[in-house]
C-alpha cells in the first residue's frame, strides 16, 4: 500500500487548508459527514443478494463505487481523528489490545 496514515492525514491536513475549510471541519460536521459516506457505501451494496454482496462478484464499475465510497469514509474519519488529536493506528492497536484481553483465543 502506497505511504502510511501520517502521510495521508497530512496531505489531507493540506488539503483542508488549502481550501481554507478548517471552520467548517469540526468534530460534530465531520461527524455528520462521515455519517452520511456511511449510507452512501451501505447503499452501494443494500440491495444484492449476498452473492452479488461478495467481492468475488464484483464487477468492474461496482469495484470502482465501493472504492470511492470507502475512500471517503476513511477520510473523512481521518479528518476527524486528526481534528480531535487522536492517533488512529495507536487507538486501533489499544482496541484490539483490549478486545483479545476480553476475547482470548
Amino acid at each position: 500500500m502506497p505511504g502510511d496514515l501520517d502521510e495521508l492525514i497530512s496531505r489531507l491536513r493540506d488539503f483542508a487548508a488549502a481550501r481554507q475549510w478548517e471552520p467548517f471541519h469540526t468534530p460534530r460536521n465531520l461527524l455528520m459527514a462521515l455519517t452520511g459516506e456511511v449510507g452512501e457505501l451501505v447503499s452501494e451494496l443494500q440491495w444484492l443478494t449476498d452473492a452479488e454482496a461478495d467481492p468475488q462478484a464484483w464487477n468492474a464499475e461496482l469495484r470502482a463505487r465501493v472504492s470511492d465510497e470507502l475512500a471517503d469514509v476513511l477520510l473523512y474519519l481521518l479528518r476527524f481523528a486528526d481534528v480531535c488529536g487522536i492517533d488512529p493506528a495507536a487507538a486501533a492497536h489499544a482496541k484490539i489490545d483490549r478486545n483479545e484481553l476480553r476475547f482470548p483465543a
